[in-house]
């Protein structure tokens, strides 16, 4: 670990370093930290000499532990490149729509009926044109049905298209034994045999598989209310209550926490839930960058300064809304800052670990054990079941008194039809292994491997020159593609060779970001992730992706654009 020669004191220790520009920043600290290089040897070098710069840091009153976490800039010639090509397609795109226009080309998109053609549009062509000249080239790379238990590997259904995707047809063929590199499944929960799928086969034969009715209603069930009880527990709040997705657990909880007259302020790379929740409270949205905690502080000054716009009234309340582990940058949350922050302007705290509980800390309770933090800090923890656990559903835990409103005032409390009974069995004894009360230390051995598999396959993809982002211990690991032309490319490649992944492309990441992203499991031996990696080095030699030069930027020094964010106001 080396220290970077462009940097400038703030307050104190704090090194700063400015780069091309050509990615905003996304990551800051409070001016009171500083770097830690306390154990390492100091050497003095030239700009050009620098091999590796990793952020390592910590605060004596916030952090116990190195926070490691680093990005390193796009080369210029791959950004320029990924515009070219983004650019060639589009005029292709565009000349294929004149083409289809005067039915040179056949048309697969759905077209509005003739005789509707004075009315306003259903189908917006200039909004899908993404999705027909761009998405659907690459189109076969997702929604890949597969036919086993999604473990460490999984058996697909082979499938083929004779129109260039638009429609595909089963071969009848089963690939089988695909390592699987792409699902949640951190623990290695998702499972048809053992302990967990015994006791969900046996909760079906006794309660079956519906519930037919609301929690409100008739469909309490006594496993409801012990898993709540353990939910609580695990977690070390007062109180806990589960909802049958996810994804509803955001989006219809945050508008019963908030509302007119509230002022959210979101990380710019929180879930959709999370944003389709905010912007459905009615409460005014700004938007920080990410774990960028000085973007975050200035936000929270100016809302304490001017209060609500033209009426200049403190604000009802504000809330502050993270993920534990961003799911397309794998970084973590500076939760210990958050919370500094959060304390010192008496904000409240809207924890999301969908990614993290589970996944994170030495006993496996997320992102607040990982940075050994009191739960009680945090306002509103929300999870999901849906990764760690291998299950489905989500759950908000914290204060009582909040768990009690939320079952009276939430849509999806008080609408939703009740998780169902095998559902909740998977969780129940998939959270006691992991707490040790089913007698055995399986669980905590699945946490150790877990991390011990995420520091190994981070750090050989970065030793074999691939240029991968977010923290050291976050099993989410995006690698960077880059050009469009390699989203498709890099999953067809991987899948003939028996590896199966997740390539992202724009709009779900930034335009020149296009990345694969691997999700590693308790449940890959080393044999497994060995043959994966070489299989990446294999493709990555093919398709030219190691474009890293060893020169990793700091997650606290990289450069932002203040133009690229805005206010969202009621």
């Amino acid at each position: 670990m080396t220290e970077s020669p462009a940097t400038k004191p703030a307050n104190g220790d704090v090194c700063q370093r400015v780069k091309n520009g050509l990615k905003p920043d996304r990551n800051g600290l409070l001016k009171s930290l500083h770097r830690c290089h306390e154990q390492q040897p100091k050497h003095h070098c030239h700009p050009e000499e620098e091999e590796e710069v990793h952020a390592a840091s910590h605060h004596g009153s916030l952090y116990n532990r190195s926070f490691i976490e680093s990005f390193e800039e796009t080369p210029m010639l791959v950004a320029v490149l990924t515009y070219m090509g983004y650019g060639i397609l589009t005029i292709f795109g565009y000349l294929r729509d004149f083409l289809r226009h005067w039915k040179i080309e056949r048309c697969h998109i759905a077209r509005e009926k003739e005789e509707q053609k004075d009315f306003v549009p259903l189908y917006q062509d200039f909004e899908n044109f993404y999705t027909r000249n761009l998405y659907m080239r690459i189109r076969d790379n997702w929604n890949r049905p597969i036919c086993s238990v999604p473990g460490a590997k999984v058996d697909l259904m082979e499938r083929s298209s004779r129109d260039y995707n638009w429609t595909f047809e089963y071969t009848g063929r089963v690939v089988h034994d695909v390592i699987n590199l792409g699902s949640y499944n951190y623990l290695g929960f998702a499972e048809n045999t053992g302990p967990c799928a015994d006791s969900a086969a046996e909760v079906t034969i006794k309660y079956g598989v519906g519930v037919a009715s609301t929690r409100q209603e008739i469909g309490n069930l006594d496993r409801h209310e012990e898993m709540e009880k353990l939910v609580a527990k695990f977690l070390g709040v007062e109180s806990a209550m589960a909802f049958g997705m996810g994804f509803a657990t955001n989006s219809m909880n945050i508008p019963a926490l908030a509302g007119k007259g509230c002022l959210i302020l979101s990380d710019e790379l929180n879930h959709a839930s999370l944003v389709l929740g905010a912007r459905l409270s009615g409460s005014t949205i700004r938007v920080f960058k990410h774990n960028n905690m000085q973007s975050l502080e200035k936000l929270l000054r100016e809302a304490i300064v001017h209060g609500q716009p033209r009426t200049h009234r403190p604000w009802k309340k504000i809330l502050i809304v993270v993920e534990g582990i961003y799911s397309m940058e794998g970084s973590v949350v500076r939760l210990p800052e958050v919370i500094a922050l959060k304390k010192r302007y008496r904000a409240y705290l809207y924890l999301d670990e969908a990614h993290s509980i589970g996944a994170l800390g030495s006993r496996g309770r997320g992102v607040v054990d990982y940075f050994g933090l009191d739960p009680c800090d945090v306002d509103v923890m929300m999870g999901t079941f849906t990764k760690s656990f291998g299950a489905a559903g989500g759950y908000i835990a914290g204060k009582r008194e909040l768990i009690e409103y939320l079952r009276s005032h939430s849509h999806s409390a008080v609408y939703a039809t009740s998780m169902s009974p095998p559902v909740v069995e998977q969780i129940i004894t998939s959270m006691k292994c992991i707490m040790g009360e089913d007698g055995t230390t399986i669980g905590l051995k699945r946490v150790r491997q877990l991390a011990e598999n995420t520091v190994y396959f981070r750090k050989r993809l970065r030793e074999m020159g691939f240029i991968i982002y977010g923290n050291m211990d976050s099993p989410v690991v995006p690698m960077m593609l880059y050009m469009p032309a390699k989203i498709g490319a890099f999953g067809r490649e991987m899948l003939k060779r028996n590896i199966g992944v997740v390539v992202v492309g724009f709009p779900a990441t930034p335009i020149i970001e296009s990345r694969a992203r691997f999700c590693i499991s308790a449940a890959h031996t080393k044999d497994m992730l060995d043959r994966a990696l070489s299989v990446i080095s294999e493709v990555g030699d093919l398709l030219q992706l190691k474009y890293s030069r060893h020169r990793i930027q700091p997650s606290l020094a990289r450069p932002f654009d203040n133009n690229v964010y805005e206010d969202i106001d009621d």
